[in-house]
């Protein structure tokens, strides 16, 4: 099936955009975006460091041409789940905008002081070919203290709103002390079901044409930390960061609010690369292995002093990501659960040593 998707989006890409004016299914004003991806901060002296993401896009008039079109060449799929497909292309498919400026503010600041991203340069960067500016937001302490209404000693999470002329958008940054209880958690198969060890055409169907499902009685442990901070790991990449977010942080899922940490993809849609990316880096578990063990080790370098708990799954390699991770800061990992869904807790127990297992059902593994 993925042969198959590939050259069809592919294809899709060539009708024309004015094809479908008539029908657009969003309004002309709210088409403008620039996602600010929920992030944390951390005190360095007198000022506060946020690293931050933000992208500037445009929704594309045609989506839902593509949508229709795609119907009917896909006949086996039901009109729900082309409907599902159609969402989950959204931002995969939106038009990202080039040298645009970013200004971030916080609502209720009464100096309504603003902030711009900074590169290693110190330069104030502009959005690259891709819609994107990825750096750091410094605030000075004091500021911090207005934007916040006095952290107090605790961690607190402030929504912040993004602005690039017609754009808007908004994310939530979480203030983070220097001691305190992190979880870092992976998402597909730790939180999220996507059967990942049933193979590509399973993690096709689970990521573009089913609803979500959340993976049962996580969210209850998760509740059980009510006063860490989280931070969500995964190797899906950032273009479906909008719908995951949105579902795991909603009443239906439950879990909480935190930072996302994803994976880096080409965003050229006209590209046959692009889309196999896009598969590629959900379902590769070696593409993802080094970048969770970095975007893991920069958080907990970033809070020496903090505690840690990392959650996975055994279906990919978390339980060897999280080893490593204990293994590089001994003093601040305090536990590693791992939903085990592919009974490693039997096969292959030496693998789970040390860890606390978390059963699940068995998802059969397809080569």
């Amino acid at each position: 099936m993925i042969r198959l998707l590939i050259p069809l989006l592919f294809v899709a890409l060539l009708i024309p955009e004015t094809s479908e004016r008539d029908t657009d299914i969003y309004d002309f004003d709210n088409r403008r975006h620039v996602t600010l991806y929920n992030t944390y901060a951390y005190q360095d002296g007198d000022e506060w460091v946020v690293p931050a993401r933000v992208w500037v896009h445009k929704q594309r008039r045609w989506l839902q041409g593509l949508t229709n079109w795609m119907v009917r060449i896909m006949g086996e799929y039901k009109p729900g789940e082309m409907e599902i497909f159609r969402e989950r292309l959204t931002d995969i498919l939106a038009d990202s905008k080039w040298r645009r400026t970013v200004t971030i503010t916080f609502p209720g600041d009464p100096e309504e002081a603003e902030f711009r991203i900074v590169d290693a340069a110190g330069e104030e960067p502009r959005t690259d070919r891709n819609g994107m500016i990825v750096g750091n937001i410094r605030i000075p302490a004091e500021d911090v203290e207005r934007i916040t209404g006095g952290l107090n000693g605790e961690d607190a999470s402030v929504k912040a709103k993004a602005r690039s002329n017609r754009y808007r958008g908004h994310g939530m940054i979480r203030f983070m002390q220097p001691e305190g209880l992190s979880v870092i958690s992976d998402i597909d198969d730790t939180v999220k079901i996507t059967e990942i060890p049933a193979g590509a055409r399973t993690v096709v169907l689970n990521t573009f044409f089913k609803p979500y499902k959340a993976s049962p009685r996580m969210a209850e442990m998760y509740e059980q930390w009510d006063e860490a901070s989280f931070h969500y790991v995964s190797g899906s990449p950032w273009q479906l960061y909008r719908l995951l977010a949105g579902f795991l942080l909603s009443e239906e899922a439950g879990f909480p609010e935190g930072s996302f940490h994803m994976k880096s993809a080409r965003k050229n849609v006209l590209t046959i690369s692009s889309w196999r990316d896009m598969i590629e880096f959900i379902t590769n578990e070696n593409l993802t292995f080094e970048q969770k063990i970095s975007q893991a080790a920069y958080i907990v370098e970033r809070f020496p002093n903090r505690q840690f708990i990392l959650v996975g799954d055994s279906g990919e390699r978390d339980p060897e990501v999280y080893r490593t991770i204990a293994e590089r800061y001994p003093d601040q990992v305090k536990e590693i659960i791992i939903r085990d869904v592919i009974n490693d807790r039997v096969n292959r127990p030496e693998r789970l040593e040390g860890m606390t297992i978390f059963p699940a059902p068995t998802v059969l593994r397809i080569p």
